[in-house]
């Protein structure tokens, strides 16, 4: 992965530190950090995590999948499911059993919870 040793190298680099002064702080030899920065050696994951500790950034920017060294900020947005027609008619079915089919006010309020049923199930 040519950007994770692209980041590593800059890291170490705006913080004016050789390989071998971090080499010494992870506790690997020099020629380690050589082949992480040239991609031609993955980092172990302890390695990545010293990197992103030591230069407060996130392990996303550090993979390169954001430019902002803080990394992304997720919302935690589950996909919501599709209600399919069978659901639908369970539904319905449900709510019905539930009140006096004679009544106007049980019409209203079970077209209402249906609506709100449907909301909460993903649509």
């Amino acid at each position: 992965m040519r950007i994770l040793g692209e980041r590593l190298k800059a890291l170490r680099e705006g913080m004016k530190l050789s390989q071998q002064k971090v080499a010494d702080m992870i506790g690997c030899p020099q020629t380690s950090i050589y082949r992480y920065e040239n991609g031609t050696y993955t980092p172990s994951a302890e390695a990545l995590l010293w990197y992103a500790d030591y230069f407060d950034v996130s392990m996303d920017y550090i993979f390169g999948r954001t430019d902002k060294p803080q990394g992304k900020l997720y919302k935690y947005e589950p996909k919501a499911l599709k209600i399919t027609e069978e659901r639908r008619r369970e539904m319905a079915d449900f709510v019905a059993m539930c009140f006096d089919p004679k009544s106007e006010a049980s019409a209203k309020i079970k077209a209402l919870m249906l609506q709100m049923m449907e909301e909460n199930d993903g649509t």
